[in-house]
């Protein structure tokens, strides 16, 4: 099978000529990563100047050759989790849940799309009249058009997080790197946030993430890039330039991969 049949796209161009060291990647980018401040402190669920940034950064790598894929989350509108804890049906919440990552998704596509990148949203319920339906050979062929594809709805079902969503995705496509943007630097032994002592691991095992309960995402998630030799990269997405460093091959934040 060739990469439309989510293989590996063979040789990567040489980063030491100065050009990108991945040919195929999937962003995983959390909903809150979206926030901004408005006029007056005023938190803004989706911050025009936050998602111009992080637009900026994907139109740059797309117009290097690198074909980008997106998966986003949709806590900073609603998360599924949080109001069937609050006594909502949980299938509905998460239904909710998958409708606020399509307006992330739109968002995105909107700021790409101001840059002149052609983008397409796909997702993964029918939402005909906004965006496509995921069909997997019709995004890999996006992909080789040169075409940002954002993958919302997450995996079209409950019970399932957008992380588990990105996984999934990734090996879908034939990504040879996964990358989770963060607000940190990457997977620390504690919440840096809230332990001074925290230290940034730069290297870890799938097994050791999942054994020592990292939070780098959920064991679903993990599971599925273990099982099928996905890389994995946290990194902190505020960071400016940290996106295309790694795809240029930087050791960049932490590096989750087989043992």
């Amino acid at each position: 099978m060739g990469a439309e049949e989510g293989q590996p796209l063979g040789p990567s161009p040489d980063p030491a000529r100065g050009g990108p060291r991945y040919r195929r990647i999937l962003l995983k980018l959390s909903g809150e990563a979206l926030m901004g401040e408005g006029p007056g402190g005023q938190v803004e669920a989706i911050g025009p100047a936050v998602v111009g940034r992080i637009a900026e950064e994907l139109a740059e790598l797309a117009g290097e050759g690198v074909q980008v894929g997106v998966v986003i989350g949709g806590g900073n509108l609603f998360r599924g989790s949080g109001l069937a804890a609050a006594g909502m049906d949980r299938v509905t919440a998460d239904q909710m849940g998958m409708l606020a990552t399509v307006m992330n998704a739109l968002a995105l596509q909107d700021a790409l799309e101001r840059r002149g990148v052609p983008t397409r949203v796909m997702s993964a319920i029918k939402i005909n009249q906004i965006c496509e339906l995921f069909i997997r050979r019709r995004a890999v062929r996006h992909l080789e058009k040169g075409r940002v594809v954002i993958f919302a709805a997450g995996t079209g079902n409950p019970f399932f997080t957008t992380d588990s969503a990105a996984s999934l995705r990734a090996i879908e496509i034939g990504a040879e790197l996964m990358l989770k943007g963060t607000k940190v630097d990457g997977v620390y032994t504690a919440d840096p946030e809230r332990d001074a002592g925290a230290r940034l691991y730069r290297r870890l095992s799938y097994d050791e993430a999942l054994q020592r309960r990292l939070g780098v995402m959920d064991a679903t998630a993990l599971v599925l890039c273990r099982d099928y030799g996905m890389p994995l990269r946290v990194f902190n997405i505020n960071r400016p330039g940290a996106l295309r460093r790694i795809v240029h091959g930087a050791d960049e934040g932490t590096l989750v991969e087989r043992g």
